[in-house]
């Protein structure tokens, strides 16, 4: 539901440690291509949470993957998550995190649900340099997301908002690399292969390709529990 899932995911796990058995939480799973993939690509046993699609749904995706044995769906929302404490050995999240996650009050909150040495990966869309820095959203950008802007931060600002916590050590916060281009390759071709793709696509196409980089990005951050 958010910009290249899979190619975020798949950037995304080579700063995670994932092997098969583990039991990982997908936060904010949206249709599920996420979760068939951890299973599929880790062996890992997954929890599809979202709060926008109905389990059900997400279900009937699993079971035609040939995944419904590892990948089950919770319709939840991201603050009042129905798990037991320390019940994960990872917690990801791919183009969802800046819904819920900013608040300095979540990662307290979310951490819980992690195994002490647990891992939590994060896939968000990002800025270069922090919209307070700047003093305004720009304008390219305010036309098509307005205040949604002020949810996406440079990924120094989401490392120390973690760090400063002290429950968990940051391994990696990094831009991608030319990571615009590929948000702008996928809303492209979203453009042209989905239905009423280029009247739905055109402003995300047009506020990348005025941006060209300077401000926009996608960023990945991982860490593990104390």
């Amino acid at each position: 539901m958010g910009p290249n899932p899979l190619w975020l995911l798949e950037d995304l796990a080579r700063d995670l440690d994932l092997r098969p058995g583990m039991r990982v939480l997908d936060l904010g799973s949206g249709k599920g291509a996420t979760s068939v993939f951890l299973a599929r690509e880790f062996g890992v046993d997954v929890v599809a949470a979202d709060w926008w699609i109905p389990a059900e749904d997400a279900a009937a995706v699993f079971a035609e993957a040939g995944v419904g044995d590892r990948v089950s769906a919770v319709r939840t929302e991201a603050h009042v998550l129905p798990f037991e404490a320390e019940s994960f050995d990872a917690i990801v999240s791919i183009d969802a995190f800046e819904y819920f996650g900013t608040a300095d009050s979540y990662l307290p909150y979310l951490s819980r649900f992690l195994r002490p040495g647990g891992q939590l990966g994060v896939a968000t869309p990002a800025m270069t340099r922090e919209v307070r820095d700047l003093g305004v959203i720009p304008p390219h950008i305010k036309r098509v997301v307005g205040w949604e802007a002020m949810a996406w931060h440079t990924a120094e600002w989401w490392r120390f908002q973690w760090e400063v916590t002290e429950l968990v050590d940051v391994s990696s916060a990094r831009l991608q690399e030319d990571g615009w281009r590929d948000w702008l390759l996928w809303a492209r071709a979203c453009a042209e292969h989905q239905p009423d793709g280029e009247q739905a696509n055109r402003p995300v196409i047009d506020m990348l390709t005025e941006d060209g980089g300077e401000h926009l990005s996608l960023g990945l951050l991982t860490a593990r529990k104390r």
